[in-house]
């Protein structure tokens, strides 16, 4: 089971976060522009974990010893059902470098949008 899965499936965001690199690149699902950084990331990180209800991963596609992984998961958000993958993509470093959140379908990642445009300005 790849770390990140890990923590994230034990609800441990700090854990999460620690496996990113400190220039991280994230790629919303929602949002145009990436997100850069690790301290931008763990941001987002912490509100997808309160707004995503009854997440869970699905599926791990990638070797143990791979650069690039896929996580399916499955959650509901807002009443919607969501399906998604996470990419993630491991520096030289052995950290997470590049990070790519897809979403489907069209009406599950706009109650995402919605769910976090209103936690991100909450946190603000």
């Amino acid at each position: 089971m790849h770390p990140f899965r890990a923590a994230v499936e034990a609800r441990d965001i700090d854990a999460a976060v620690a496996l990113l690199a400190d220039k991280v690149v994230f790629h919303s699902p929602i949002a145009f522009t990436p997100y850069e950084g690790r301290a931008a990331v763990a941001v987002v990180l912490r509100a997808v974990i309160e707004v995503f209800e009854d997440f869970t991963y699905v599926r791990e596609i990638g070797a143990p010893d791979a650069v690039d992984h896929a996580l399916v998961f499955r959650a509901n958000v807002g009443g919607r059902q969501v399906e998604g993958c996470d990419f993630l993509h491991r520096g030289d470093d052995g950290l997470i470098d590049e990070f790519t959140v897809m979403v489907r379908p069209l009406n599950g990642a706009m109650a995402l949008a919605e769910a976090m445009k209103a936690k991100l300005a909450a946190g603000r």
